[in-house]
């Protein structure tokens, strides 16, 4: 019988992820049949004098997972029907990518629980480092390896170590700089301990000291590979004080401060630079409009959007390089740098295939030993999905929905609210639900889940605000990650609209009732931002739930409806 290591490289040998200057790039070996190996998918070929390695927004994630691409990705203003808003059926007619293929079940959310029986689980840091050791192998002092953030926060053992886990795992691959967002939600004291002694460079040109109103972080680092001089500016979340609890770090500022990336970047050229990267935490729109307004950067390595793009998009003369989250994808940029130019590049997005990459023996070690003193704890079932569970687009996901019915049940409430985070991992149908899986939807700092009273009024300004955040057009404006999730309540939105306008007919579910903007609700909610919140940990109230319920009966959220 034909090992499903085999039928991948099988299957892989028909679509692997190769990028090119020019377009149509990502199938240029789709027509190529035979048994294609770890080294045949990995390679790559000789192109170029410099070499950028970036990951992004792995969420604390060890070990190998199921994550679940978005159905629904809508950009707005300019951004509208562009790259990275494009899923499904038209992302795969966009990039021509075969349905059913290995690359569909990474990069789309078409037919994701069936194409995941057949391919299996992605990433895994044990794989991530064989791929990379192949790259700094193949381009010996060539290799820049950069981490785009999101890197110390998202699993149970992330959160009982406070992110000591994860420290020692990327050590362990040697970075060379990394910038951030959710490390913060440790506390400014545990960022500090940490970075104070990390081997590599931590940026981030747009976070100040509020006190001394300068730099708090190093903006940029000067590297030199193939003989090219590569300056790299961190950029961190720009909103951490308005997506997360700014108590956690009072004395510092954020912000995009355009002005600050244009001079370092002109600091960087007048001290040498042949290449100028800016390792960001923006988001992708952020990015793409920043691109367009500051000069002189190469390549933007863009992250917190969890957006994979199978090739670069270009922004005037700056590439955009998005690599996806939670560890399924590396990509790799290679350059050729001349007379302080940039003249060309070749571009590959590679897939974390768990059982296609051979797992590097130290690394796995290494994660088992991080693991162990939590193992029982993490394998323990709580319940089982009877759908699949996952969390990722714009609106209600079925893990949220799960959230959300169990501060209903649990807090005894009309109304639950959930955030619009991006990390989380999936879970298949007809799976046990373990406490990893749980930890890995909930798991954070800020985890207590209130009860209070509400009036609709104040509900819609919330579902307002959030609106905004997201489908405001002037990505500058874009603070957060996707719309809060509802439970016990309907919506209408329409994504046109200006704030005050984009939210209609809201319904209490279980009356059929009209949302009174006068009357009062009992909602239950989590992650609140603010300090002194009270009420039991989230996990807690999930698990709680699920015990009850035993397997998890998922259905079609039809509770929002999208007008446009």
């Amino acid at each position: 019988m034909i090992s499903r290591r085999e039928f991948l490289q099988v299957s892989v040998a028909t679509g692997a992820l190769l990028g090119t200057a020019g377009s149509g790039a990502w199938t240029a070996l789709a027509a190529r049949q035979g048994l294609m190996s770890e080294a045949e998918l990995l390679a790559f070929p000789e192109f170029g004098n410099v070499t950028l390695v970036h990951l992004t927004d792995i969420h604390a994630q060890l070990k190998p997972i199921f994550f679940r691409e978005p159905s629904i990705n809508i950009g707005v203003g300019e951004a509208a029907g562009k790259p990275p808003h494009v899923t499904g059926k038209e992302f795969l007619e966009l990039y021509k990518i075969e349905p059913g293929s290995p690359e569909a079940f990474a990069l789309t959310y078409e037919d994701f629980a069936a194409l995941a029986k057949t391919y299996g689980r992605m990433g895994g840091i044990d794989r991530i480092a064989t791929v990379l050791k192949s790259i700094r192998a193949d381009r010996e002092g060539r290799v820049l390896f950069l981490d785009g953030g999101d890197t110390w926060q998202g699993s149970y053992t992330s959160l009982k170590t406070q992110g000591a886990d994860m420290v020692e795992v990327m050590n362990h691959l040697e970075p060379d700089a990394m910038t951030a967002h959710w490390e913060f939600t440790f506390g400014i004291d545990r960022v500090r301990e940490i970075v104070d002694n990390l081997p590599f460079a931590f940026l981030g040109q747009n976070i100040f000291d509020n006190e001394w109103d300068e730099p708090a972080f190093e903006a940029y680092k000067m590297f030199e590979r193939g003989g090219s001089k590569i300056a790299v500016i961190g950029q961190a979340f720009p909103y951490l004080p308005i997506a997360n609890p700014r108590w956690m770090f009072p004395k510092l500022s954020f912000g995009i401060r355009e002005q600050n990336v244009q001079q370092n970047v002109d600091a960087a050229r007048a001290a040498g630079a042949d290449v100028v990267v800016l390792l960001s935490h923006n988001g992708f729109d952020v990015d793409r409009k920043l691109a367009s307004r500051v000069t002189g950067i190469d390549v933007i390595l863009t992250g917190h959007t969890h957006d994979a793009i199978p090739e670069p998009v270009i922004v005037d003369k700056t590439l955009l390089v998005a690599s996806g989250s939670h560890g399924k994808f590396l990509s790799r940029l290679d350059l050729d740098v001349r007379d302080g130019q940039v003249k060309g590049y070749k571009y590959k997005l590679i897939p974390i295939f768990s059982d296609v990459i051979t797992p590097d023996k130290s690394m796995t070690e290494l994660v088992d030993k991080v693991r162990a003193p939590y193992e029982a704890e993490l394998k323990t079932v709580v319940g089982k999905a009877d759908t699949l569970l996952y969390r990722r687009g714009n609106f209600n996901g079925t893990f949220d929905d799960l959230i959300c019915d169990a501060l209903l049940s649990e807090r005894e409430a009309d109304i639950a609210l959930s955030p619009g985070f991006r990390w989380g991992t999936s879970v298949l149908p007809g799976q046990d639900i373990t406490v990893e899986d749980i930890y890995n939807a909930t798991g954070m700092t800020y985890p207590a889940a209130y009860r209070s009273e509400m009036t609709g009024a104040r509900l819609k300004e919330i579902l307002e605000d959030v609106a905004d955040n997201l489908f405001n057009p002037d990505p500058y404006y874009q603070q957060g990650g996707d719309m809060v999730r509802v439970g016990g309540m309907g919506y209408a939105i329409d994504v046109s609209q200006t704030i005050g306008n984009r939210i209609s007919d809201m319904t209490l579910l279980k009356s059929g009732e009209p949302i009174d903007p006068q009357k009062t609700y009992i909602v239950a909610g989590w992650a609140s931002v603010a300090e002194a919140t009270e009420g039991p940990p989230i996990w807690d109230v999930v698990t709680s739930y699920i015990k009850r319920v035993g397997t998890v009966q998922g259905k079609p959220n039809q509770s929002v409806l999208v007008k446009a």
